[in-house]
């Protein structure tokens, strides 16, 4: 699909980022922020949602919408969990660490930091926190990125606990781990600045790079999250959530562009048909005998079939609107939220084993003509009724344009439909935690990571792909600290990016090392303890062995080094080994012969020494 022109439809995009830090406990308890495995959880809580009023006596209906679908909540915990988390226990003060770093983002955005810092309550309606509600604080206001197609402003930086993390769907409900719960948390909002696909990539990288600047930032998947706000100018906000990647920011702005476009059409089209929604009515005996599987299960089961007729909506229902998604997509998506498994329509039909027959006394059952379509559900009777509304009222949203509303991102750049978009209902004081004041006068400008690798190639000489890798990668502070120790520059850099990425695609475990074990490693190349020949069995063994020394891997290994008396004995077996050829190439026999000396040493020995001893020995022979 080609670009549209932005301009022209009006396309108005912002970003949410959520970045989790990297500090050592919890933003609100002494908690660990390090991830568990659910097998190590030793006791679970569980907890049902039910919406209340905020302080000023309202309902935000995003929450109403969620508690209509009867679900329980499960969390499990572990000895690190606090009663905090467990909702058992008020928070504790804001940890410093955390406001710390905060506001030393702040600064690289350039935003106003605020005199006191508030406390808040955010209604939560997925089941992700124990409480019903996250706790966040504004911290600074008023900043501004910069991207080559315009400054983009940055509203607002908020400092909050992270959600649980969800484990599994049951039939139950949802099962979370709480080991994320609390960890802390960034929130950075943009204005509505944002002109394309490609200016929202752009900003949301900035926005990472300046993160990672600070050095204390949580790496790998899940640790930062994008959302994306669109609209354009005949469409309506949408809040995209749930954004993996970079590139996926700029194939779902596309994708959602496409989508407004697409439905601001349907409407149109409605429109000039006079279109409407009918009455939702039960069809049962329709399909009495029918040989839909579907259907026959869920009438089998003592389910009924209720149908809504479309007025207007023929040849409509069925409408792309984006990659594999269609109208009819949309309203099944909302029948799913109320439990069922989606919906069958008359733009498809006679398909999934409804035969012609039925789709003509359908028709005739619900009085839809020629022009018109019907949509229709097979589940129990409460699902079946709540979920042929749901799919009644997004048809009649479709007439009125595009709504406002929350949707998840789908993989392949398309959306789906989650929930209503919050209201200000959801957001009250927390009076547990008292204001905090922000000292921003302490805190140092961090080195944007750019200017990093720059220095980098003018300070120790590394190449700039080398540079870039090691101070756009997390181990930059380990680098540092290893040529502070005399580390030479380019090994220190190779080993920490180029020689861990190589172990990873052969499936060794790098994220296990440990900056001690490196540190243990470089000394002992520097000793000459260890050839650097050597390096990748040595942290193979470290990163399979969690917590054992380097000296004691070289041990494992077998590649404690060897003294040149044992290297020049094995360099003159090999040389002896291959007399012949010696004797008729002369040093032209020295490229072979060296893969096959450093075979025999094994990594034991320096491959400069190696090829010393290897170049005197064939001088004497030739």
């Amino acid at each position: 699909m080609s670009d549209y022109d932005y301009e022209e439809l009006g396309l108005v995009a912002g970003l949410e980022i959520h970045q989790q830090l990297d500090t050592a406990t919890k933003l609100f308890c002494d908690s660990p922020t390090m991830q568990r495995e659910p097998e190590a959880a030793d006791r679970e809580l569980t907890r049902y949602l039910h919406p209340t009023k905020s302080e000023l006596g309202e309902l935000d209906q995003a929450a109403v919408e969620e508690s209509r679908v009867d679900r329980e909540f499960t969390y499990l915990a572990y000895d690190t969990t606090c009663l905090v988390e467990e909702d058992d226990e008020p928070p504790r003060r804001v940890d410093e660490e955390a406001l710390s770093v905060a506001l030393q983002i702040a600064d690289l955005m350039d935003l106003t930091v605020v005199d006191q810092a508030h406390v808040m309550r955010k209604l939560v309606i997925d089941g992700s926190n124990t409480s019903g509600f996250q706790r966040t604080m504004l911290v600074g206001q008023h900043g501004e990125i910069s991207t080559s197609e315009g400054p983009v402003s940055v509203v607002d930086l908020m400092l909050e606990e992270e959600s649980a993390q969800r484990v599994e769907e049951t039939d139950e409900g949802v099962v979370y781990s709480l080991d994320r719960l609390g960890v802390p948390l960034v929130e950075i909002g943009t204005g509505p600045d944002i002109r394309s696909p490609a200016q929202a990539k752009e900003a949301a990288e900035r926005i990472g790079m300046l993160l990672r600047s600070t050095g204390s930032v949580k790496r790998g998947l899940g640790t930062i999250r994008q959302d994306v706000n669109v609209s354009i100018a005949e469409g309506a906000r949408v809040e995209v959530k749930g954004v993996q990647d970079l590139q996926g920011i700029e194939d779902i702005v596309r994708g959602e562009v496409r989508r407004q476009a697409e439905l601001v059409e349907i409407r149109d089209e409605l429109q000039a048909r006079d279109a409407a929604v009918g009455d939702v009515q039960e069809v049962t005996e329709v399909f009495a005998d029918t040989d839909s599987g579907v259907i026959r299960g869920a009438l089998d089961s003592g389910g009924k079939v209720t149908a809504v007729p479309l007025s207007g909506f023929d040849g409509l229902v069925g409408r792309e609107i984006q990659e594999d998604r269609r109208l009819g997509t949309e309203l099944s998506d909302h029948a799913k939220r109320h439990g069922a498994g989606g919906i069958f329509h008359t733009d498809e039909l006679p398909a999934y084993g409804v035969t012609a027959a039925e789709v003509a006394d359908l028709r005739e059952a619900v009085g839809a003509g020629e022009g018109d379509a019907v949509a229709i559900v097979a589940a129990d009777p409460e699902t079946a009724d709540l979920a042929i509304e749901a799919a009644a009222d997004r048809a009649e949203s479709a007439v009125v344009g595009v709504p406002e509303e929350t949707r998840g991102a789908n993989e392949d750049g398309t959306t789906r439909y989650l929930r209503p978009l919050p209201g200000a209902a959801r957001m009250y004081p927390e009076t547990d935690v008292p204001p905090v004041e922000p000292d921003s006068s302490d805190v140092e400008t961090p080195e944007l990571l750019d200017e990093k690798a720059e220095r980098y190639v003018a300070d120790f000489g590394l190449d700039e792909g080398l540079a870039e890798q090691v101070a756009f990668g997390h181990r930059f502070p380990l680098f540092e600290e290893a040529v502070e120790a005399g580390v030479d520059p380019t090994f220190a850099a190779a080993t920490l990016e180029s020689t861990t990425t190589e172990l990873r695609r052969d499936g060794v475990p790098v994220e296990n090392l440990t900056d001690e074990q490196f540190l243990g490693l470089f000394a002992l190349v520097e000793d000459g303890d260890l050839a650097k020949e050597g390096v990748n069995e040595v942290l193979t063994v470290l990163a399979e062995n969690p917590g054992m020394s380097a000296e004691a891997a070289v041990e494992e290994a077998g590649l404690a080094g060897v003294s040149e008396e044992a290297v020049r004995e094995a360099v003159v077996e090999v040389v002896e080994r291959n007399a012949e050829q010696v004797e008729a190439e002369g040093m032209g026999a020295f490229s072979g012969l060296m893969g096959e000396a450093m075979g025999a040493l094994r990594g034991k020995a320096d491959g400069e020494v190696v090829s010393a001893v290897l170049r005197e020995e064939i001088g004497k022979r030739s």
